[in-house]
């Protein structure tokens, strides 16, 4: 038995880091199933004055969501700083309202939603999204 102890130890140590390796493994999958599907944007609210800075970056709007009156027109101003092809539009199709956004220059458009709802808005290859909240 005095023998057998050292591969005993072994084993635990083994079983030991197994336990670890499956429980982190376990940690970043919930963050990865919240990250990429529980987790909601904050919206930023439109205001009548001022118009709403979105940033094209990194394969992302930033904010992707904006809440606006329904039936008031809101503004919005796009600045790309994202050099790749498929940022290069805004499309906004239930509106039928679409912009080329150059590299570094601010573009800047003025939608209404018509009704209550949620309207998408994308990059020409719909990688990019967002959505505007009509309440």
């Amino acid at each position: 038995m005095v023998a057998g102890r050292p591969l005993a130890a072994e084993q635990d140590g083994q079983l030991m880091s197994a336990l670890w390796v499956n429980a982190a493994g376990l940690v970043l999958l919930g963050l990865i199933v919240w990250w990429f599907w529980l987790s909601k944007p904050k919206a930023r609210r439109a205001d009548a004055d001022l118009p709403i800075e979105i940033i094209v970056e990194n394969g992302v709007y930033t904010p992707s969501v904006i809440e606006t009156p329904a039936g008031k027109p809101v503004r919005l101003r796009f600045l790309r700083k994202d050099p790749s092809p498929c940022a290069e539009k805004v499309l906004f199709d239930a509106l039928g309202v679409s912009a080329d956004l150059p590299v570094g220059q601010p573009v800047e458009l003025t939608v209404q939603p018509p009704a209550p709802g949620e309207y998408e808005f994308t990059c020409q290859m719909r990688m990019y999204r967002g959505t505007l909240v009509a309440r």
